[in-house]
């Protein structure tokens, strides 16, 4: 399989989150997966890909050409391809369309915004791929909590809940990745509008 890890870039993340992501990284890769990410040298991105490094796994990196031309972000240097698009919703369509699963690692902003894309494009029956939120040292507690609370005022439905597993334990995470995705719901199931 490959994953798609969506994390942080910046480089100034603590060393435990770094350090997390490295041997989930390295995991992932000793079970024969691969990595499709957003080519970031630095941060979870590059903590990400090292790890696959180290584990012997193949590495896609997407980032576009402006990212290289205007310094905004180091490039991972051992990428078995590195594609550059023109657009950032250009890069978002390559990693999905090259993952067959995912994986979120704690991040920021850009990172919250792919998580809810391809979950919203999961609850729209756009795909099928298992969706896994990483939750180091309890990063996504919060959002954990606003999902549940979006749940019991019924702004989202319940049924949400079996879209995506959200979890600290690595284990689990790529358990949840390899097996079978067999969920049975149509859109009607999942969003009432």
């Amino acid at each position: 399989m490959r994953i798609c890890v969506y994390g942080a870039a910046s480089p100034t993340i603590d060393k435990k989150y770094i350090t997390a992501t490295e041997k989930m990284g390295e995991a992932l890769a000793k079970r024969s997966h691969g990595l499709v990410f957003g080519a970031g040298g630095n941060g979870l991105m590059g903590a990400a890909a090292r790890g696959f490094t180290k584990g012997g796994g193949s590495i896609i990196g997407v980032i576009p050409k402006f990212f290289d031309e205007e310094n905004i972000e180091a490039i991972y240097d051992k990428c078995d391809e590195l594609i550059m698009p023109e657009t950032m919703r250009e890069r978002k369509q390559i990693m999905e369309d090259n993952a067959d699963a995912f994986v979120i690692v704690p991040g920021g902003i850009g990172t919250y915004e792919e998580f809810f894309e391809i979950l919203t494009l999961k609850q729209l029956c756009r795909h099928k791929k298992p969706i896994a939120l990483y939750n180091i040292f309890g990063y996504y507690n919060e959002l954990n909590a606003t999902m549940l609370s979006a749940m019991e005022k019924e702004f989202i439905n319940d049924s949400c809940k079996e879209l995506y597993l959200i979890s600290d334990d690595l284990e689990e995470i790529i358990n949840y990745i390899e097996k079978p995705n067999h969920i049975g719901y149509n859109i009607k199931d999942l969003k009432n509008g």
